[in-house]
């Protein structure tokens, strides 16, 4: 049987561009009316990097080999190169038209796997307007930013998810 989920995620960053800039992201992840809610933090990052591990931490914690899957983000840059995007700089070594390294390859690397291991329909929605699942990733993304550590279960019985699956808590020297 193949599962059925539901991922929204987000990311942040506290002052984005800096150069010790903390951020979180979060996953909230949906299926047979069980919840599964992830987050952590990296510091120092962009907020690319934290919507990009976002999807890519949601998608780890999937625990079937095959399952379709509709994720939401408010990033038009992790749509779009999920969607579109990652095929051409996969063909061209990971670099883009201009000859020049994609930018944050290795996460675009771990996320083409699994985007070719579940059947992904990407899906935008706009950030800070109302989304009920949306505004609560976003509000789990900022707390992550701040080093809260989230791995929270709703209802009991049998997951689709990796009850196992570990937050991503990465700290970067500078």
């Amino acid at each position: 049987m193949t599962s059925i989920i539901t991922i929204y995620t987000d990311g942040s960053c506290l002052n984005n561009g800096s150069d010790f800039a903390p951020g979180g992201w979060s996953a909230v992840l949906e299926g047979n009316g069980k919840q599964l809610r992830l987050g952590g933090h990296e510091s120092p990052t962009t907020n690319n990097r934290m919507e990009l591990t976002a999807i890519l931490e949601g998608l780890k914690a999937i625990r079937a080999d095959h399952a379709n899957v509709t994720v939401y983000t408010d990033s038009a840059y992790a749509r779009n190169g999920c969607r579109e995007w990652r095929h051409n700089w996969k063909r061209n070594g990971w670099r883009k038209s201009n000859k020049k390294s994609v930018e944050n390859a290795d996460l675009w690397q771990e996320l083409d796997a699994l985007l070719d291991r579940h059947s992904v329909d990407l899906q935008w929605v706009k950030g800070h307007n109302g989304h009920p699942q949306n505004e609560l990733a976003d509000r789990l993304a900022v707390a992550a930013a701040h080093g809260q550590t989230i791995r929270q279960y709703q209802k009991q019985g049998n997951y689709e998810f990796d009850r196992e699956a570990p937050t991503c808590n990465r700290e970067v020297a500078a």
